[in-house]
């Protein structure tokens, strides 16, 4: 509503008792029904979302950003975060399957001394990702790159973010229309959901520097994630303000796994 009516997002409280003229009646009414219509989330009839209280430029192209590692990179400090793990001198950071770029702008935000690649397969999701650096003036420190997860990025990385496609196929015969919106490619992975994350646990370690980090959000994969690798020692981070299925590696942890 407050975006039909060209206010502020923070504006509801001040504005909420405004008598509004037909016109902007009009204009709001039209927009709620087209939601309710179509389906289309929010996000995509807005072209604006919101992560972290950072705004994106999204449309179809990309799904809705939501992942959880953003709050990690937000909240970056204290025990048990982000920072605990990462070392004093870190330079350079990964988001892998960058989407519409959300993980990676929120990293160089967070982060003003680093650079980070951000990666992804496809080109509709690299063109949005463009959108989103030059929205925040971060074309110096982001560089998009084309890769099938980790074949072609350049480390070696400090710190690994990804959020991957995790989705198996019952799932996704079963989503709501909401989702069937989005890319699909950006959601299935195959039909335990996990195809993304083995290649990501396979290759991270040789793309990660002495001491780096991998981070990686499997949502409700988590489960399968757990039984399938079980000798991996994951550590599954907590959140202030809930949500979970998110897991830290480091690369030794990964090499051990990969020489047992």
């Amino acid at each position: 509503m407050l975006w039909a009516l060209g206010m502020d997002l923070d504006a509801l409280e001040a504005k909420a008792k405004q008598v509004l003229s037909d016109d902007e009646q009009a204009t709001a009414t039209a927009l709620v029904t087209k939601r309710i219509e179509t389906r289309l989330p929010a996000a995509y009839l807005t072209r604006e979302a919101w992560l972290q209280n950072v705004p994106f430029y999204v449309d179809e192209r990309v799904i809705v950003p939501r992942s959880f590692i953003a709050e990690l990179l937000v909240d970056g400090e204290g025990e048990g975060t982000l920072d605990s793990w990462l070392s004093t001198d870190t330079h350079r950071v990964l988001d892998l399957c960058t989407g519409n770029g959300s993980l990676a702008v929120i990293a160089a935000m967070a982060y003003p001394e680093v650079t980070v690649d951000a990666a992804d397969i496809s080109d509709d999701a690299l063109a949005v990702a463009q959108i989103n650096v030059d929205k925040h003036k971060l074309g110096q420190r982001i560089t998009l790159l084309k890769s099938d997860l980790l074949a072609d990025v350049r480390g070696p990385y400090d710190l690994i973010v990804c959020n991957p496609p995790y989705v198996n196929s019952g799932s996704m015969e079963r989503l709501p229309p909401e989702y069937r919106h989005e890319p699909a490619m950006a959601l299935a992975a195959g039909t335990d959901g996990l195809d993304a994350v083995r290649a990501i646990l396979e290759g991270a370690a040789r793309c990660l520097r002495a001491g780096g980090i991998l981070v990686v959000e499997v949502g409700n994969s988590e489960r399968r994630v757990r039984q399938q690798f079980s000798q991996l020692p994951f550590t599954w981070l907590q959140f202030a303000r809930g949500g979970g299925g998110v897991f830290l590696l480091t690369r030794e942890q990964l090499q051990a796994r990969k020489g047992s």
